[in-house]
């Protein structure tokens, strides 16, 4: 796939499929492509040459709201700063995918304390954003982006805000939980240490993706 910004090739020659419960990583420097090329698989970006099929449905062929529904109902996203809405709490702001999905209130509180509990979250569901660690927040953000259980989940740096000890339990949680329901993952990282925890690692340079190395199915 190729992706225009303007006038510039921002994404060019670029080529990547998944398997269910696959992580793949995707390494580079800043400004090589990387985090366009997870907002055109996610079909945030169109693409200007190529396509981005998801079950067998051709993205870029989708109208507006089919492709939020997809979006929102099997997508993911967990980004660097956790992205909570600080008005709810922390199992209010989990189980909003659901809610945005059309889940009854109860159901999808019950699924958020779930998810929260695997995570060693229980105590702060009834907390707000801004009276937990960053941390615990990162945490909430990956409960979030798991708790309808998606098929794919999209992470943009999603330890990059982090010191090494907490990047280490998210990043552990994080694939420990997506692996266990079958999610793939395709995360987007500078941290080379992260990419290795990955089944499979690709390398942008100047908007070029190659693969390093990958997993045999």
């Amino acid at each position: 796939m190729d992706l225009f910004y303007g006038e510039t090739l921002a994404v060019k020659s670029a080529r990547i499929s998944l398997r269910r419960g696959e992580v793949a990583a995707i390494t580079g420097q800043s400004g090589s492509g990387k985090s366009s090329l997870l907002y055109c698989l996610a079909g945030v970006l169109p693409v200007a040459r190529g396509e981005v099929r998801f079950d067998g449905r051709v993205l870029g062929e989708l109208d507006d709201q089919e492709l939020s529904a997809l979006r929102r109902e099997r997508f993911g996203f967990v980004f660097q700063y956790g992205e909570l809405l600080p008005e709810l709490t922390i199992e209010e702001n989990t189980a909003l995918p659901l809610r945005l999905a059309g889940h009854r209130k109860a159901a999808a509180l019950t699924a958020a304390g779930e998810v929260l509990s695997r995570l060693g979250l229980a105590d702060l569901r009834q907390r707000r954003p801004s009276q937990v660690s960053g941390g615990q927040s990162q945490r909430v953000a990956v409960a979030r982006a798991l708790v309808h259980q998606p098929a794919v989940v999209f992470a943009d740096e999603p330890t990059g805000s982090l010191d090494s000890a907490n990047a280490t339990a998210v990043l552990d949680e994080f694939l420990s939980l997506a692996r266990s329901q079958g999610t793939a993952v395709i995360l987007v990282t500078h941290d080379v240490q992260v990419a290795s925890r990955a089944d499979s690692q690709y390398v942008m340079r100047d908007g070029v993706l190659s693969v390093l190395a990958r997993e045999a199915a």
